[in-house]
């Protein structure tokens, strides 16, 4: 047989679900729409569904008690394994009862009576409790699950990202990303400006404040000391 990671389990809980949750629609529109002319089709795969259901509820309930008996946990995954042990059991103890009375009901052509309805609703609200158990202990106890993966954490403190993108988003390096480096280059242009601007209005603000005398007297000794020095 081939092997499965922890057991057969989790591949004959799926038709369980299925199954008897098919059966419980089929039965509900049977009893519904009682003038259709498809009611004794839906009664038909109703009846089929329930005994399918049936039989994989059975190896399902095997193939769990024994990953009760073998899986690795710990204290709170037991008490949280236990509880969904017992509603796997109380379902199959109400399920079985109603397998053999509708393949009674079935056999004597009898109606869908509403005493039986409402036993398939509450084997339906079993089923759907003891399945959300279940998959907690997978996805919240990770029991069965050979590893865990370990997330990579960035430096932002975030988990891995797939892609270039995420992980450059995440890392915050701009060389990673053309709208970082169109960004830092429009920062870079912007303050260059920023600065020649104020290079030019400090310039402007000390001719404006010195007075035009001022500038004649030092433009005079200027045009001595070059005519000293070189011949114009």
């Amino acid at each position: 047989m081939i092997e499965i990671i922890p057991n057969w389990h989790p591949i004959f809980v799926h038709f369980t679900v299925a199954l008897l949750s098919a059966a419980v629609g089929f039965f509900l529109l049977a009893t519904i729409f009682t003038g259709h002319r498809w009611r004794e089709q839906w009664l038909n795969v109703a009846y089929w569904n329930l005994w399918a259901g049936g039989a994989a509820s059975i190896l399902t309930v095997a193939a769990g008690w024994y990953a009760f008996n073998t899986v690795t946990h710990d204290t709170p995954s037991h008490d949280a394994m236990t509880e969904h042990r017992n509603l796997a059991l109380v379902t199959l103890a109400v399920l079985l009862p109603v397998v053999i009375w509708s393949v009674r009901n079935y056999t004597r052509q009898q109606r869908v009576s509403t005493m039986f309805l409402g036993t398939m609703l509450l084997i339906a609200g079993l089923l759907l409790s003891t399945a959300w158990h279940g998959a907690e202990l997978v996805y919240r106890h990770g029991l069965g699950v050979m590893s865990l993966p370990k997330p990579e954490t960035g430096a932002d403190g975030h988990g891995h990202s797939h892609g270039q993108a995420a992980g450059a988003a995440e890392s915050g390096s701009p060389a990673d990303s053309p709208h970082h480096d169109a960004g830092q280059t429009g920062s870079m242009d912007m303050k260059m400006t920023g600065d020649d601007a104020t290079a030019t209005h400090d310039d402007d603000h000390d001719h404006d404040a010195m007075d035009p005398g001022d500038m004649e007297t030092m433009d005079e000794p200027a045009v001595t000391d070059h005519d000293d020095d070189h011949a114009h």
